[in-house]
C-alpha cells in the first residue's frame, strides 16, 4: 500500500506543479521538455547495472521507444484538446481513460470481477466524472470530436503498456529509455519552435521542469511498483489511484489555490472516498 500512496502524492504534486505554472505564466512545454530529460537521468542514475548495446534486443525496448512517442503526442493532444474542446473535457477525457486499464486487467489478466469490486470501480468511474467537471467551464463537444476521443484511447493504451510491458528487473532502465524518447523528440520540438516561430527558450523553465522530472518518474517509479506487489490487482490499482488523484487534487484546489468547487465536485470526492474503500476491502 505504501508504493500506492507514494505514486498518488507524487501524481498530486505534478498537479500543483501545472498549477503553479499557470499562475507564473511559464511556458508549459519547455518544462515538460526539461522534465523528460530530467526524468530519463533519474532513471540512468537509478539503474545500477552497466549499460551497453545489448539493451537493443531486449523484448521490452521496442515498446519503451513506441512509448516515448506516444508520451509526448498525447501531451500535444491533450493541449489541443483543451483549447480546441475545453478544459473539462480535456480533464475527463484523460482521467476516464482509467477504464481501458481497468478492464485489461479484467478481461486478459482475468483478475476477479465481485460484486462489491465492481460497484466500486462504477462509482470510481462516477466520481472521477463529477469532480472533474468544473463549473461555467468552456465545453464544446461538437467541435474537433475526435481530439477528446484519441486523449481517452492514447492516455488508457500508454497506462496499460506501461504495466503490460514494464520488466520485472530493468524497470528503472525501461523508464529510463520511455522518458528519452519523448526528450528527444521534445527537444527537436522546442529547436523548431526556436528558429521559425523565433520562440526562444526560457531560463524560468528549468527550475520547474526538474521538480517535475522528478515527481513525474516517481509516480511512475511507484504505480509499477504497486502492480508488483502480491495480492494486489491491476484494476484495483488503477481504480484506486486515479479516483485518490481527482479527489486530492479538487481539495488542493480548493484550499491552495482557491478554487471553486460545485456540488457537483463534492458529490464527486465522496463517492470517491467509498469507492476506495470498496476497492480496496
Amino acid at each position: 500500500m505504501i508504493y500506492l500512496i507514494l505514486s498518488i502524492l507524487s501524481s498530486t504534486t505534478i498537479f500543483v506543479v501545472f498549477k503553479i505554472l499557470s499562475k507564473y505564466n511559464v511556458n508549459t512545454l519547455q518544462v515538460i521538455v526539461v522534465n523528460y530529460v530530467i526524468a530519463f537521468i533519474t532513471g540512468i542514475a537509478l539503474y545500477d547495472e552497466t549499460i551497453n548495446l545489448n539493451i537493443i534486443n531486449a523484448d521490452w525496448f521496442i515498446e519503451a521507444i513506441a512509448l516515448g512517442f506516444m508520451f509526448i503526442a498525447i501531451f500535444n493532444v491533450l493541449a489541443l484538446t483543451a483549447q480546441k474542446n475545453g478544459l473539462s473535457v480535456a480533464s475527463v477525457a484523460s482521467k476516464m481513460s482509467v477504464i481501458i486499464p481497468i478492464l485489461f486487467g479484467i478481461v486478459i489478466y482475468n483478475e476477479s470481477t465481485g460484486l462489491q469490486k465492481l460497484i466500486g470501480i462504477i462509482l470510481a468511474l462516477i466520481a472521477v466524472l463529477l469532480t472533474s467537471i468544473k463549473p461555467k467551464s468552456d465545453v464544446v463537444l461538437t467541435k474537433s470530436i475526435y481530439l477528446p476521443i484519441i486523449l481517452f484511447l492514447g492516455s488508457g493504451i500508454i497506462d496499460t503498456s506501461v504495466n503490460h510491458f514494464a520488466p520485472d528487473g530493468n524497470k528503472a532502465l525501461f523508464l529510463a529509455i520511455i522518458f528519452g524518447i519523448a526528450g528527444i523528440i521534445g527537444i527537436i520540438i522546442l529547436s523548431y519552435k526556436s528558429i521559425i516561430a523565433k520562440d526562444h527558450f526560457k531560463l524560468k523553465s528549468i527550475p520547474f521542469g526538474i521538480i517535475l522530472g522528478i515527481v513525474n518518474y516517481a509516480s511512475m517509479h511507484y504505480i509499477l511498483k504497486a502492480l508488483r506487489v502480491d495480492g494486489f490487482e491491476s484494476s484495483s490499482v488503477f481504480t484506486i489511484n486515479n479516483v485518490a488523484i481527482v479527489a486530492i487534487s479538487t481539495l488542493i484546489g480548493l484550499f491552495l489555490f482557491k478554487e471553486h468547487i460545485s456540488v457537483k465536485n463534492w458529490l464527486g470526492i465522496i463517492l470517491a472516498l467509498v469507492s476506495i474503500g470498496l476497492v480496496t476491502l
